[in-house]
């Protein structure tokens, strides 16, 4: 017989389902903190120019007028 928790809330659906399958909505939230997680990374590598790398294995020519220019390390 399943749990009697209130099924018409949301804290009941969850509640139920914690306790007839924890393995699924842990695996769940850690899921989606890992999406958060990536997607603040994504974006501060975005925010600081991290693709601007010091040494690259090829060459890249870049106009004087582009904005990226201002950005690229000089040796």
């Amino acid at each position: 017989m399943a749990s009697q928790v209130g099924k018409t809330t949301l804290k009941g659906l969850l509640m139920r389902g914690w306790n007839e399958i924890p393995e699924v909505l842990a695996s769940g939230a850690l899921g989606l903190f890992g999406i958060g997680l990536a997607t603040v990374g994504v974006y501060r590598y975005y925010k600081n120019d991290g693709d601007n790398r010091r040494y690259k294995m090829s060459y890249v020519v870049y106009r004087p007028e582009d904005p990226r220019a201002a950005r690229v390390h000089k040796d």
